[in-house]
């Protein structure tokens, strides 16, 4: 049996991560969690990574508003045992993974890349000054 190492996942990883996402959003969302971490925010799960084995998963959270993050992965990793047995009435297993919380970063990264295509030198690259054209007419030929 070959490691899966840098590759994508497999179609049982991406079923069971969405599984597992979907069923970690309608417990959230019941707010069955009591902790005062949470408080009263609205937990966005989007995303879960499971390894090729499927005994963890990663969920990608983020609280609605994007506020308290980091105190949200905090509650929401103390209340991972608990969690953890939510999912197991839910989800149909043989093993309900070890579920590690991180705070879902790829809207900062939008932003931050939207930022730069908005800067006057990436604005002006985008728009392009027929130069780029040019030079692949002349490659083509």
């Amino acid at each position: 049996m070959t490691k899966r190492g840098g590759r994508s996942p497999s179609q049982r990883q991406l079923r069971v991560g969405e599984e597992l996402r979907h069923a970690l959003a309608v417990i959230l969302e019941r707010g069955d969690v009591r902790d005062p971490g949470l408080g009263k925010a609205s937990i966005t799960v989007t995303e879960v990574r499971v390894s090729p084995d499927l005994r963890n998963a990663t969920a990608f959270v983020m609280p609605l508003g994007g506020g308290g993050t980091p105190e949200a992965v905090e509650a929401l990793t103390r209340a991972s045992p608990f969690l953890r047995r939510q999912l197991a009435r839910v989800v149909h297993l043989k093993y309900v993974p070890a579920i590690t919380f991180a705070a879902d970063r790829s809207f900062e990264e939008a932003r931050r890349i939207d930022a730069l295509l908005h800067e006057p030198v990436g604005a002006r690259d985008l728009a392009g000054d027929g130069d780029g054209d040019e030079e692949a007419e002349n490659h083509g030929a």
